[in-house]
C-alpha cells in the first residue's frame, strides 16, 4: 500500500499545507493583490474592500511592514493619480490600522515628503493635491507621535483629553496651537479638492469627482474630533488666562469654524457623501468663550459611518486559511502526487486526504456561521451606537441644565457685588472718572506731541539723507571732472612730448639731410672743380660736362627748397606746442577754481548736516526724556497706591504676582539691551523708549499686585512684600531720573532693578499655598478647624447684617430705608444660602468620610485622601473669606 512516506521530498514540499511559511506566502500574496488593486492609475475611488484587507493585514502582523515593503516599490513619481490614491490608503491605514503602524510610518517620513515636494513643483492638478495631502499626513504622524494619548483615529473621552492637557497652562496653550495647525492642514486639503471640482455639474456621481472626494471622508472624521477638542481646550484656557491674551486664539478659531461649517455644508449637499457618511451640523455661530456657561450649550459633533457594506463587495475572511480551490469550482490541476505516480492502490484515498477534505467541509460550515455572526454583530453595533448617541444627547442636556444653574447662581452673586460696589463707591466714581479722563486726555496729548515730533524728526532725517546724497553726487561729479581734466592734461602733455620728440626727430633728420646735402654739395663742388679741371684737359667732353653741371645746379636748388620747407614745418610745430601749453594752463586754473567752490559747498553741507544731526540727537533725547517722565509718573502712581486706603480692598493671588514679576524681570533685560543700543547709536532711541514703556507698565503692575497680594498674606511676609515693592519703586524712579539726565545717562545700571524684582518673585513663590508642607496626620484637624472657623464667620456675618438692618431702620426712612432694607435682605438671604451650603457640605463630607474610610479612623481617611482634603480646606477658606468680605 502506498503511503505519504513513499512520496519524494521535492513533491511533498509542493503539497498544500498549514506551515508558517505557506501562511506567510499566502498573506503576502493577498496583501500584494489588495495593494495593487487599491493603489492604481485609474481615476476612480479606492474600493473599500481592498482598503479593509490592507487594514486587516496590519492587525494580523501588528504593524505596516508588509504594506511599506510593497508601497515603497510603487512608481509614485510616474503618476499623480497613483500618488493621490497612495496617500488616501495611507490615511485610512493610519486611522484604522494597528497602533504600531504609526511608528512604522515614522521611518518613511522622508519618502512621503519627497513625493509631496516632487508633485508640488509640477503643474499637475492631482500633483498639487498630493502636495497638500502629504503635508497633512506628515502633520498627523508628528502630532500622534508627540501625543501618544491621542490615537490616530482621534477618538478619546473627555477624561483622557483632560489628562492629556494637564494642569499646566503652557501645555494647554501649546496643545491648542498644535490642534489648530492640525485643523488647518485638514481644511486646506478640503478647500483644494473643492477648488478643483466643477460645482455646476453633478461631479459627485462621476468617477473622476469621486476619486478626489473619497479622502474627504477621513478628513470629516478628523475635523469633527479636532473641533470638539479645541472648544474644550479654549474654554479651559479662558478659565485660566485673561481674555486679551487669548484674542489670537479666538480669531483663529472663528476663522476655522466658518471654514469647517462651510465644508460640512457643501459635503452634506453632495449625493456621494449621503450614502457613505452622516455629516453633523455645526451651530450658526461659534461658541462664546468669554461666557463660561456657553460650554453647556456646546454639543459634540458626531459622525456616523453606516456599517452596511455595498452590494458589490465580497464578505471578508476574518480567519486566514490556506486551502485548495473553493467548493463548487472544478479542479483544474490534479493532485501532483496522483499526476506523477497515479492514485495509490487504484482509487483508494489516503486517510490524511480524507481528513483534509472533512476539515475543509468543517471550515466552510464555520465560515458561513462566522458570516452570520458578523452580520449579527454589525447590527448589534449599530443599535448600540444609536443608544450611545441618545445617551450622549441626554448627558449633554443634563450638563447644560447644570451649567445654567451655575450661571444663575453666578449672576445673583454678581448682582450682589454690583449693589455693594454701587453703595460704597457711588459718590467717588464721578470724581475718579473725571480724573481718569483728564489723565487719559493728557496722556493722549503727550503721545500726539511725541508722535508729531517723531514724524517731524523722521522727515528731517529723510531730508538730510536726500541732501547728503545730492552733495555726495555733486562731489562725485566734481571728482570725475577733476579726473577727466587730469586725464586730458596728461593726454595733452603726452601729445606735447610726442610732438616735441617728433619735432626733434624731424630737426635731427633735417639736420642730417642738410649735412648730407652739404656733403653732397661739397662733393658736387669737388666734382665740379674736378670736371672744370678736366675741361681744361678735355675739350671734347665740354658739352657733356655743361649738361651735367646744369643737372647738379637744379638738384642744388631742389635741396635748398626742401630745407626751407622743413624749417617752416618746425616753426609751425613749435607754435602748436606753445598754444597747447597755454590751453592746458587755462584749463588747470578753471579746474582749480571749480574745485575750490565745490569744496566750499561741501564744507557748508557738512556743517548743515552736523547741525541737523545734533538736532536729531537732541530731539531723540527729548523723546527719551518724555518717555522717562511718563514712566516715572506711572511708577509714582503705582507706589502711591501702596498707601492708598482705597487700595486695601484690592486683592491678588501669589500666582499672578509671580507671573507679573517674571514678566518685569524679562523687561529689565530688554531695557538693558535698549540702553546699550542707544549708547551705541544716539540717533535712534526707539528701542529704548519701547523697552522703557513696557518696563514701566510691568513694574507698576508688579508693585500694585504686590500690594494687593499682601492684603491676604500673613503680617510678616506682607510687611516684607510691601517694603520690597517700595524698594523696587524707589530704584525704578531713580533709574527714570538718571535717564532724564544727559550726564548720568551713560552710567545707568538697569541691572540694579533685578534684586527687588527677584525679591518680589521669591516672596510671591513663598506665599503660594503649600498644603504639602502640612503633615498628613494634621489634615483632619485642619479640616475640622477650617469648617468651625467658616461656620463662626458666617454666624458673625449674619449677626452684623442684622445689626446693620436695625441701624438702617433707625437712621433712615422713605425710599432710602426701602433700598437699604432690600440690600440687607438680599445679603441676609445670601448668608442663609451660604449657611445652608456649609451645613449641606458638612453633612455630605461626613457621609463621604463614613462611606470611604472603612475600618480606618477619620484622621486616617483625611491623610489617605490628602488631595481631596486640601480642596475641602481651600473651599472652606474661600467661603469664610467671602462671608467676611460681604459684610
Amino acid at each position: 500500500m502506498n503511503s505519504i512516506k513513499n512520496v519524494p521530498a521535492r513533491v511533498l514540499s509542493r503539497r498544500p499545507g498549514h506551515s508558517l511559511e505557506a501562511e506567510r506566502e499566502q498573506f503576502d500574496k493577498t496583501q500584494a493583490i489588495s495593494i495593487s488593486k487599491a493603489i492604481n492609475t485609474q481615476e476612480a475611488p479606492v474600493k473599500e474592500k481592498h482598503a479593509r484587507r490592507i487594514i486587516l493585514g496590519t492587525h494580523h502582523e501588528k504593524g505596516a511592514f508588509t504594506f511599506w515593503s510593497y508601497a515603497i516599490g510603487l512608481p509614485l513619481p510616474s503618476s499623480s493619480i497613483l500618488s493621490w490614491k497612495f496617500c488616501h490608503v495611507l490615511h485610512k491605514v493610519l486611522r484604522d490600522g494597528h497602533p504600531n503602524v504609526l511608528h512604522d510610518c515614522q521611518r518613511y517620513r522622508s519618502n512621503i515628503r519627497e513625493i509631496g515636494d516632487l508633485w508640488g513643483h509640477l503643474h499637475d492638478r492631482y500633483g498639487q493635491l498630493v502636495n497638500v495631502y502629504t503635508k497633512l499626513l506628515l502633520t498627523k504622524i508628528s502630532f500622534h507621535l508627540k501625543h501618544p494619548q491621542f490615537p490616530a483615529g482621534l477618538e478619546v473621552t473627555d477624561e483622557v483629553l483632560e489628562k492629556a492637557a494637564g494642569t499646566d497652562v503652557n501645555n494647554i496653550f501649546q496643545l491648542t496651537v498644535e490642534m489648530f495647525d492640525y485643523m488647518d492642514c485638514e481644511l486646506k486639503l478640503s478647500e483644494s479638492v473643492f477648488r478643483q471640482l466643477n460645482t455646476a455639474i453633478a461631479v459627485s456621481q462621476m468617477s473622476t469627482g469621486q476619486c478626489r472626494l473619497a479622502p474627504l471622508i477621513q478628513v470629516i472624521q478628523d475635523c469633527s474630533h479636532l473641533y470638539h477638542y479645541t472648544v474644550k481646550l479654549l474654554f479651559k484656557l479662558h478659565s485660566c488666562l485673561p481674555a486679551d491674551t487669548l484674542q489670537g486664539h479666538r480669531d483663529r478659531f472663528h476663522e476655522q469654524f466658518h471654514s469647517l461649517r462651510n465644508f460640512f455644508r457643501r459635503a452634506s449637499d453632495m449625493l456621494y457623501f449621503k450614502r457613505l457618511i452622516q455629516i453633523p451640523r455645526l451651530p450658526e455661530g461659534p461658541p462664546n468663550f468669554l461666557r463660561a456657561s456657553a460650554l453647556a450649550e456646546h454639543i459634540k459633533p458626531v459622525v456616523v459611518i453606516p456599517e452596511e457594506a455595498p452590494e458589490d463587495e465580497e464578505p471578508e475572511n476574518l480567519i486566514e486559511i490556506s486551502m485548495g480551490p473553493p467548493v463548487g469550482e472544478p479542479v483544474v490541476v490534479a493532485d501532483l502526487f496522483d499526476q506523477t505516480f497515479g492514485p495509490p492502490n487504484g482509487s483508494v484515498k489516503d486517510d490524511r486526504d480524507l481528513r483534509i477534505e472533512s476539515l475543509k467541509r468543517e471550515v466552510e460550515m464555520l465560515r458561513s456561521e462566522l458570516e452570520k455572526i458578523k452580520l449579527e454583530a454589525q447590527r448589534y453595533i449599530s443599535q448600540l451606537k444609536s443608544q450611545v448617541n441618545a445617551l450622549e444627547g441626554e448627558l449633554e442636556e443634563q450638563r447644560k441644565q447644570k451649567q445654567k444653574a451655575l450661571v444663575d447662581n453666578e449672576q445673583l452673586r454678581h448682582e450682589l457685588a454690583q449693589l455693594r460696589a454701587a453703595q460704597l463707591e457711588g459718590e467717588r466714581s464721578q470724581g475718579l472718572r473725571e480724573e481718569a479722563e483728564r489723565k487719559a486726555s493728557a496722556t493722549e496729548v503727550r503721545y500726539n506731541k511725541l508722535k508729531e515730533k517723531h514724524s517731524e524728526l523722521v522727515h528731517v532725517h529723510a531730508e538730510l539723507l536726500r541732501k547728503n546724497a545730492d552733495t555726495a553726487k555733486q562731489l562725485t561729479v566734481t571728482q570725475q571732472s577733476q579726473e577727466e581734466v587730469a586725464r586730458v592734461k596728461e593726454q595733452l602733455a603726452f601729445q606735447v612730448e610726442q610732438v616735441k620728440r617728433e619735432s626733434e626727430l624731424k630737426l635731427e633728420e633735417q639736420s642730417d639731410q642738410l649735412e648730407k646735402l652739404k656733403r653732397e654739395l661739397e662733393a658736387k663742388a669737388g666734382e665740379l672743380a674736378h670736371v672744370q679741371e678736366a675741361l681744361s684737359h678735355t675739350q671734347q667732353s665740354k658739352s657733356e660736362l655743361s649738361s651735367r653741371l646744369d643737372t647738379l645746379s637744379a638738384e642744388k636748388d631742389a635741396l635748398s627748397g626742401a630745407v626751407r620747407q622743413r624749417e617752416a614745418d618746425l616753426l609751425a610745430a613749435q607754435t602748436l606746442v606753445r598754444e597747447t601749453e597755454a590751453a592746458l594752463n587755462r584749463e588747470q586754473q578753471r579746474s582749480s577754481r571749480e574745485q575750490g567752490e565745490l569744496q566750499g559747498q561741501l564744507a557748508e553741507k557738512e556743517s548743515q548736516e552736523q547741525g541737523l544731526r545734533q538736532r536729531l540727537l537732541d530731539e531723540q533725547f527729548a523723546v527719551l526724556q518724555g518717555a522717562a517722565a511718563e514712566a516715572a509718573g506711572i511708577l509714582q502712581d503705582a507706589v502711591s497706591k501702596l498707601d492708598d486706603p482705597l487700595h486695601l480692598r484690592c486683592t491678588s493671588s501669589p500666582d499672578y504676582l509671580v507671573s507679573r514679576a517674571q514678566e518685569a524681570l524679562d523687561a529689565v533685560s530688554a531695557l538693558e539691551e535698549g540702553h546699550a543700543q542707544y549708547l551705541t547709536s544716539l540717533a535712534d532711541a526707539s528701542t529704548l523708549v519701547a523697552a522703557l514703556t513696557r518696563f514701566s507698565h510691568l513694574a507698576a503692575d508688579t508693585i500694585v499686585n504686590g500690594g494687593a497680594t499682601s492684603h491676604l498674606a500673613p503680617t510678616d511676609p506682607a510687611d516684607r512684600l510691601i517694603d520690597t515693592c517700595r524698594e523696587c519703586g524707589a530704584r525704578a524712579l531713580e533709574l527714570m531720573g538718571q535717564l532724564q539726565d544727559r550726564q548720568a545717562l551713560r552710567h545707568v545700571q538697569a541691572s540694579l532693578l533685578r534684586t527687588p524684582l527677584q525679591g518680589i518673585l521669591q516672596l510671591g513663590q513663598e506665599l503660594k499655598p503649600k498644603s504639602l508642607d502640612v503633615r498628613q496626620e494634621e489634615l483632619g484637624a485642619m479640616v475640622d478647624k477650617e469648617m468651625a472657623t467658616t461656620s463662626a464667620a458666617i454666624e458673625d456675618a449674619v449677626r452684623r447684617i442684622e445689626d446693620m438692618m436695625n441701624q438702617a431702620r433707625n437712621a433712615s426712612s422713605g425710599v432710602k430705608l426701602e433700598v437699604n432694607e432690600r440690600i440687607l435682605n438680599s445679603c441676609t438671604d445670601l448668608m442663609k444660602a451660604i449657611r445652608l451650603l456649609v451645613m449641606t457640605s458638612t453633612s455630605l463630607q461626613k457621609e463621604i468620610v463614613e462611606s470611604g474610610r472603612g475600618a480606618a479612623t477619620q484622621q486616617e481617611f483625611y491623610a489617605k485622601n490628602s488631595r481631596w482634603t486640601e480642596g475641602l480646606i481651600s473651599a472652606s477658606k474661600a467661603v469664610g473669606w467671602g462671608a467676611t468680605q460681604l459684610v
